[in-house]
């Protein structure tokens, strides 16, 4: 899409990244209201909090779970400049599976995970791509006794890639997994090396839901 192709289907008061990842969950959870978790003050307005929002889902694919899906790496709205671009942004919006421990599951702390994350990312200018992994600096939530205290990404296995008027956005869904599988990691830290890790979970976990009390 050429900017004067942008110019005429699209205008400032159109959030049309925004949209593209609404398109992209109404497909996979069709008619669902997620719940949704935005900041008091957005970012660009001076908030600490870079992501303008993060929906979750429910899932009952393979179990039920949580499926969180962020709003902020990549070009959310109106933007000439970023029009036909290869990749939006950083070009990857993070997702995360989460196996329900209750029925009232809170996801709170799972959000300020996620923002974290992406206060990393637009402070240092590092993004993540597949098969990339991160210590979380002990347990991935607090005041819960987990042994998941490290995160691998992989490709979501339903959202893949989307192709948007601001360019590519892949969805990257965040593993959680164990201070073993870290340290194992650490031994040979290459993509290739965390590829094979996530290969073996996928074949008893084929969309990877993070499970907090996995051992």
């Amino acid at each position: 899409m050429d900017i004067e192709q942008y110019k005429q289907q699209f205008d400032e008061q159109d959030a049309v990244g925004w949209d593209c990842i609404d398109g992209a969950m109404e497909k996979l959870y069709p008619g669902q209201e997620p719940r949704h978790y935005a900041p008091g003050l957005y970012y660009a307005l001076g908030g600490d909090n870079p992501l303008d929002g993060i929906s979750v889902y429910e899932s009952r694919q393979q179990a039920d779970h949580l499926h969180f899906v962020t709003y902020g790496f990549s070009e959310l709205y109106y933007d000439e400049e970023a029009a036909g671009g290869e990749f939006s942004k950083f070009g990857f919006e993070l997702t995360f599976r989460l196996k329900k421990a209750t029925e009232t599951e809170d996801p709170n702390w799972a959000c300020n995970l996620l923002q974290n994350i992406a206060k990393y990312v637009f402070s240092s200018g590092r993004w993540f791509e597949e098969f990339h992994f991160i210590p979380a600096n002990g347990p991935i939530r607090l005041e819960y006794d987990t042994d998941i205290t490290a995160l691998a990404f992989i490709k979501d296995p339903e959202l893949g890639t989307i192709t948007t008027p601001h360019g590519q956005v892949t969805f990257l869904q965040m593993v959680g997994i164990t201070t073993n599988e870290y340290e194992s990691l650490m031994k040979n830290p290459t993509t290739a090396e965390c590829e094979l890790l996530l290969q073996r979970l996928h074949a008893e976990n084929a969309l990877l839901i993070t499970d907090l009390d996995r051992k």
